[in-house]
């Protein structure tokens, strides 16, 4: 024999049917009967159970308190409305029968309930989802049971990742990458909440060299304006507005491009520095400074092109004129052009490399002897990690017995007077240009790059 308690089913009479007594009944099963639920009704389950119905259903209905729905979205989104004036315990399952919840949604709407808690209508965009919820109490009135919770239900509406240094401002997540990794994006997000990320990516500065050398040009500076990610200040690039970038879910190469050097051959032309990249953005390295003319062939005095270019070398006659900046071109410019020397009588000093916002500074001699090398261009000041941090500056050329030319705000190393020892690095992980002058062996090393990611994560 089996037992069944009736529980909310009101008395009812059908001919040649047994009569079903009032709520609470307790009634005994004869041993070989089956109960059968047609599934148009609530089922016999305990509390947070439900009886499927088999009926695949393709177009928007209303749900009934105690059964399971397969709902196929292969046509277009369907609507599946919970019960009106539900009591506790009652209960609804809904299952992603083809497999298209995610390209054709099915929500669930509330009917004047809360879900989870909030007035809204839920929606499942996740392919192959099954979910059973309970109606608990007005406060959080529909509760995912059973087969999972809203995560497995429900696809993050904002950008996570993994990956750098991370850190957080307000509803703002930061990855530094002081090196090479990778940006591990894990939910895509959605417009309700975000899709876009904002960079900054700087290149290695380029290096300076010995000598009445030059100052390298800094590393290219790249960044969106922080529209996907609350404003932050940033000094101006140019006219045309960089753009953030959307995501998707995969992983993202980060490479931090390192300062430039050069060669073991005494008085010759700094190397540029190398790109840094994320995504679609590559920002070029600092290009090289150019090198005093002793005992270097003329050819070797010019700057060289880069994100922002080298300064152009001293000594000798005529003009040693910088590198170009912004090479190749993007828009906003990523740098600016080195400093060029023009020395008719042979002065000494040399150009400061360009900065990313403004240009190494050119040294004139109308006479022979020398003088200071020229100050490295401006670096660009942005508040993307919250702190406002300058980045990308040019370095300092270097000078005769006046000095060399200070660095560029932003990492940029100063140039050295002639006939001193030692080395002037550009900052590292602010992509500043090195810095030139001294003594013939030299190497002013440009600052490794930086990458910055930022956006909305809740």
């Amino acid at each position: 024999m089996s037992e069944i308690k009736v529980n909310k089913i009101s008395p009812r009479t059908a001919c040649g049917t047994t009569t079903l007594g009032d709520s609470g009944d307790t009634f005994t099963i004869p041993a070989g009967v089956t109960i059968t639920n047609s599934g148009t009704a609530a089922g016999f389950g305990a509390t947070g159970a439900a009886s499927w119905d088999t009926t695949v259903k393709t177009a928007t209905f209303t749900a009934v308190s105690g059964v399971g729905y397969f709902v196929n979205t292969t046509s277009g989104a369907i609507t599946v409305t919970l019960p009106a004036s539900p009591s506790a315990g009652d209960v609804v399952a809904v299952s992603d029968y083809a497999g298209t919840a995610n390209t054709n949604n099915i929500t669930l709407g509330r009917n004047s309930s809360n879900i989870e808690g909030n007035a809204a209508d839920f929606v499942i965009n996740q392919l192959g989802i099954s979910i059973t919820l309970v109606y608990v109490d007005a406060t959080k009135g529909w509760i995912t049971t059973d087969t999972g919770n809203s995560s497995n239900a429900f696809v993050n509406t904002y950008v996570e990742a993994t990956g750098g240094t991370i850190t957080c401002s307000g509803d703002y997540r930061i990855h530094t990458f002081t090196g090479p990794g990778t940006f591990c994006v894990t939910s895509a997000g959605t417009p309700a909440g975000s899709t876009l990320v904002d960079y900054l990516v700087v290149a290695g500065g380029g290096g300076g060299r010995g000598t009445y050398g030059a100052g390298g040009g800094a590393g290219g500076f790249r960044e969106s304006p922080g529209t996907a990610s609350g404003s932050y200040s940033v000094s101006p690039l140019g006219a045309a507005p960089a753009v953030s970038l959307p995501v998707s879910i995969q992983g993202y190469p980060i490479v931090v491009g390192g300062g430039g050097g050069a060669p073991a051959i005494s008085n010759s032309r700094g190397t540029p520095g190398s790109n840094s990249t994320f995504s679609t953005i590559i920002s070029t390295g600092g290009g090289g400074s150019g090198a005093g003319d002793i005992p270097s062939p003329i050819s070797d005095g010019p700057g060289q092109p880069g994100g922002s270019g080298g300064g152009g070398g001293g000594f000798g006659p005529g003009i040693k004129t910088g590198g170009t900046g912004n090479t190749p071109p993007v828009s906003p410019p990523q740098g600016s052009t080195g400093g060029s020397s023009t020395a008719p009588g042979g002065g000494y000093g040399s150009g400061g490399g360009g900065g990313a916002t403004a240009v190494g500074s050119s040294i004139t001699y109308p006479g022979s002897g020398g003088s200071a090398g020229g100050p490295g261009g401006a670096g660009a000041t942005t508040s993307i990690s919250t702190s406002p941090t300058a980045y990308a500056g040019g370095g300092g050329g270097g000078g005769w017995s006046a000095g060399g030319g200070t660095g560029g705000a932003g990492g940029g190393a100063n140039g050295l007077p002639n006939g001193t020892p030692g080395t002037s690095n550009g900052t590292v992980n602010t992509g500043g240009g090195g810095g030139g002058g001294g003594i013939s062996s030299n190497i002013g090393t440009g600052g490794s790059g930086i990458v910055i990611i930022r956006y909305k994560f809740q």
